[in-house]
């Protein structure tokens, strides 16, 4: 009794293996009678098949990511660049997919990469490097991928992005291309040099110019303040000699003779009757 129940069990586990399948979550089934596609699309699950009438064929249901190494592509002005980029793309029509690749991911991929490539080989090649590096990238990505619309009618797949992870430019290129932005560089710093010197030389000379012609006002006013000064002095003079003349001329003496005498040895030969010592040679002045 107990040897027909473990056979039945086998049986029924045998039979189970044969007849059913299970289907991910992460995948589609095809199933196939005869070798020709019966049902596609089959969803997540355990499913039922008839032994050596069916077949099934499990595809990824998730975004696949086709990313290659750099490819070089040629821009207008006949420069190399090096694209490297990656594409998302999805199986959106199974039978269509099996039918036009055998149900082939490496096979999609190279389709796909070829028909990239061809639409970035037409992109770069109406743009020179500059508008390929810097400023018209997305626009560039934006038509490569419209480009693939029609494989979903073709393959069965759908290419819903491309991205380039970096463009780059060969090392010759390179070089030439520094050399060339730094001869520009140098060109422009050049430019504002020039411009700087022109510009300091102007303030330089507009300097020189203010500052003589500011000593040249001042000096005219120094001197005419010490014209009006020595005006009024000897104005003040001559009204204090007109008053009193002896006195005055008593005065203007003794500042002789102070400035004469003030070292202690100056010698001077005069006269005794000299008027220097006029005021010496009176009665009375010893």
């Amino acid at each position: 009794m107990l040897t027909r129940i473990v056979i039945l069990f086998l049986f029924l586990v045998v039979g189970a293996s044969v007849c059913l399948y299970k289907v991910d979550q992460w995948e589609q089934g095809i199933l196939f009678q005869f070798g020709e596609v019966k049902e596609t699309n089959i969803q997540p699950g355990l499913h039922f098949k008839l032994p050596i009438v069916n077949k099934v064929m499990k595809l990824p249901n998730l975004l696949l990511n086709l990313d290659k190494e750099a490819q070089r592509f040629l821009t207008f002005e006949k420069k190399d660049v090096l694209v490297d980029y990656f594409i998302k793309w999805r199986i959106v029509d199974m039978k269509q997919f099996y039918t036009s690749t055998g149900g082939d991911i490496n096979s999609t991929n190279n389709l796909i990469e070829q028909r990239i490539n061809s639409a970035l080989r037409d992109q770069f090649g109406g743009r020179t490097v500059q508008q390929v590096v810097s400023g018209e990238r997305t626009e560039i990505l934006t038509i490569v991928t419209q480009t693939t619309s029609n494989m979903e009618s073709e393959l069965g797949i759908k290419v819903l992005d491309v991205r380039t992870k970096r463009i780059d430019l060969p090392e010759e290129v390179s070089n030439s291309v520094y050399a060339r932005m730094r001869a520009e560089r140098e060109r422009v710093a050049k430019d504002f040099r020039a411009r700087g010197s022109e510009a300091a030389e102007r303030i330089r000379a507009n300097a020189d110019r203010e500052r003589e012609v500011i000593l040249a006002t001042a000096y005219k006013d120094a001197e005419t303040i010490r014209g009006e000064g020595d005006a009024g002095a000897t104005a003040i003079a001559a009204s204090a000699y007109g008053k009193n003349a002896e006195f005055f001329a008593l005065y203007r003496s003794l500042n002789a003779y102070q400035n004469s005498f003030s070292k202690g040895n100056n010698v001077l030969l005069l006269q005794p009757d000299s008027d220097f010592f006029k005021y010496f040679n009176r009665p009375g002045a010893r």
